[in-house]
């Protein structure tokens, strides 16, 4: 039964017999909900304890978001990034209140984002290096505004990154994705990058290799 805690999630029980499961947080994109992810539940490892995350903000007529987006007249768009930093840091103290509810090992935490949510997963992951081991980000992009003021302090060492995204995607194009290793990279941490030929969504061969991914770092 899913608990009342900061955010609302959906959960999916680790199906081994360890007492404390690694953690899986999906963090879904702009406009979506927690279930959107979730499908994928069923399909991944069953030694990961899954959390499926609901962004904070209501749009209408229905979904969520991490941050807003606002378009200026001209129709160029622009991300509110204190939203964003609010959000960052809603997730990295939701962590701590899973890892005091569930039966959770602290020491092995993943995040899957998808688009908004793969922003917030860097910005997660690069601000809170100490809480997050590995990162899926599908469809997404690095946002340098958004990391804590002092990220370059940190312990990167034991991050790895799975980051993937379609040829053809229109509402993220791939020149923004792909500038993520280049900034890991300088960080030395460990990144992989992919490209499928898809817009912006997940191929089914995508889903495979990060799956394979996530099931190797068990």
């Amino acid at each position: 039964m899913t608990k009342q805690l900061s955010l609302h999630h959906i959960i999916r029980e680790a199906k081994t017999t360890n007492e404390k499961a690694p953690l899986l947080i999906l963090l879904h994109g702009y406009g979506s909900n927690e279930e959107d992810l979730f499908s994928f539940a069923s399909e991944l490892p069953d030694d990961y304890f899954i959390v499926s995350v609901r962004a904070p903000y209501d749009l209408q007529p229905y979904g969520h978001s991490w941050y807003d987006i606002h378009f200026t007249a001209d129709n160029e768009k622009f991300s509110d990034d204190e939203q964003a930093k609010k959000s960052r840091d809603l997730i990295a103290d939701f962590i701590d209140e899973l890892t005091n509810t569930y039966p959770i090992d602290a020491n092995n935490i993943s995040l899957i984002g998808f688009s908004q949510g793969t922003i917030l997963s860097y910005a997660i992951a690069l601000s809170y290096p100490e809480k997050i081991k590995n990162v899926v980000a599908l469809s997404g992009y690095l946002n340098e505004n958004i990391l804590a003021d002092n990220y370059t302090t940190k312990d990167h060492s034991d991050l790895d990154f799975y980051i993937s995204h379609g040829n053809a995607d229109q509402v993220i194009l791939n020149t923004w994705a792909n500038k993520a290793p280049v900034f890991l990279n300088k960080l030395n941490i460990k990144n992989s990058y992919r490209e499928f030929p898809v817009g912006h969504g997940v191929a089914p061969q995508n889903f495979h290799e990060f799956k394979n991914w996530l099931t190797a770092k068990l």
